[in-house]
């Protein structure tokens, strides 16, 4: 067969039928290659969060540019059907469904920690998982320390405890590339044990209105959901079962009045992380390894919709504010909620992590102060102050639409995870050099 033939050639007689294919649609080949490339690239943690940043500032420089009118009529667009309560703004929509993708590849993060990662050896789990509380607990108290006085200001208080993984996971990737592996694991433990404590905090703190009958129901299809993944085999265990089940899972989460995002949690939780035991050596003799289970093949498939789509199309319509110039983002980066969000963020995070993480490591002899340094410590500690995501998500449940607090959360969040980025990009790049230099020597 010629190598050099093209798409349009005419195909030698006596071709075999499967090389004629080939020769007449290698452009269907080269397109599946194209998207396995791609979404190899969104499945890095630097690829997703440099999304996420340019998505944040495309909608800051539209809403602030003769593209406001445009920009604040799109996010308004109302879609879905009004009979089933899905009669949803645009900017809703990203918030409670794509998030949902989001949030339920973070239950299939914590099921999988759990399972075979740092949550299943308690002694190495006790820091991280105590850590996220402590970078929970100190930022709210700081932030209600500030706005405690003002009733309308005081549900904002868990806006500032929430960790961002990708952007988290971005800084480290561009800056750390030397650091100790435990760093990496570290903070991947404590941001998914956060995401999860962030997704207990919507559930009850952030829900107004709790429809018990639809809650149930959304709970049952979630168990029906579990039984199919776990016994169901790959007969039923398809994506023509799954997704119909994670619809009406979802929509009766949203309902129910329950924010719609813990029904994805909750079904990524779900998801059995071991594969089938297979024989230990193949028909040559070689060894084999454990088969992947449905939950590795889940993130694999969904991580590139996740990092590419769903969050950078969240934090677009989420994060354009109108500063109104130079005087406007004073006047926001000066309002008590902003002040006490960045100051969460920035000071409250790092005093939470290090501060609760360095004793009960110390307290439990846990093996982590081997392998880490106080500086590495002290540096990923600023970074879990960038809370991006939630944290926007969690300033839109807690402000009702047109209050003045809401308009300042986005300016708050960006200006407090982008200081949080810098601190520790800075601090991490310089342990970073010292562990590459020591490489070398």
């Amino acid at each position: 067969m010629n190598p050099h033939l093209q798409p349009n050639d005419e195909v030698p007689a006596g071709t075999p039928p499967d090389h004629r294919r080939r020769i007449r649609r290698p452009g269907r080949r080269i397109r599946r290659l194209q998207a396995r490339h791609v979404a190899a690239l969104l499945r890095i943690e630097a690829v997703g969060g440099a999304l996420l940043v340019a998505a944040a500032a495309l909608a800051v420089a539209m809403a602030n540019s003769p593209l406001q009118h445009w920009y604040t009529s799109l996010r308004e667009v109302r879609l879905g059907p009004a009979a089933l309560g899905l009669d949803l703004t645009v900017q809703q929509w990203a918030a409670d469904g794509l998030l949902a993708l989001f949030f339920f590849l973070a239950g299939l993060e914590l099921k999988r920690e759990i399972t075979v990662g740092e949550l299943r050896n308690p002694r190495r789990a006790v820091v991280p998982v105590a850590a996220a509380v402590g970078g929970m607990v100190v930022p709210a108290a700081i932030y209600l320390a500030i706005n405690g006085a003002d009733p309308a200001a005081r549900s904002g208080w868990a806006i500032p405890s929430a960790t961002d993984i990708a952007f988290a996971l971005a800084v480290l990737g561009v800056v750390g590339r030397h650091l100790p592996a435990a760093l990496r694991t570290f903070l991947l433990t404590l941001a998914v044990v956060d995401d999860l404590l962030a997704i207990v905090v919507i559930a009850v703190a952030y829900t107004r209105a709790l429809d018990p009958a639809m809650l149930v129901a959304s709970l049952a299809v979630v168990a029906v959901f579990a039984v199919i993944v776990q016994r169901g085999g790959a007969r039923w265990a398809r994506w023509w079962t799954l997704a119909p089940l994670a619809v009406l899972a979802w929509g009766l989460m949203h309902a129910s009045g329950v924010h719609a995002t813990v029904a994805g949690v909750l079904m990524g939780f779900a998801i059995p992380v071991l594969g089938r035991r297979r024989p230990s050596t193949d028909g040559r003799g070689h060894r084999r390894g454990p088969a992947p289970g449905l939950a590795e093949r889940l993130d694999r498939r969904l991580r590139p919709f996740s990092a590419g789509l769903a969050v950078p199309i969240f934090a677009f319509l989420s994060a354009g504010v109108a500063f109104g110039g130079l005087s406007g983002l004073g006047d926001a980066l000066s309002d008590r909620t902003s002040v006490g969000i960045v100051a969460g963020l920035v000071v409250g995070k790092t005093v939470g992590i290090l501060g609760v993480g360095l004793a009960t490591a110390r307290i439990a002899r846990s093996p982590i102060l081997r392998e880490v340094t106080l500086s590495d410590l002290l540096g990923l500690s600023v970074l879990g102050g960038v809370g991006f995501t939630v944290s926007l998500l969690i300033g839109e449940l807690a402000f009702p639409p047109g209050s003045p607090h809401l308009e300042h959360v986005p300016v708050a969040v960006l200006a407090g995870s982008l200081l949080a980025a810098l601190i520790s990009g800075v601090l991490l790049a310089l342990r970073d050099r010292r562990y590459r230099r020591t490489a070398v020597r």
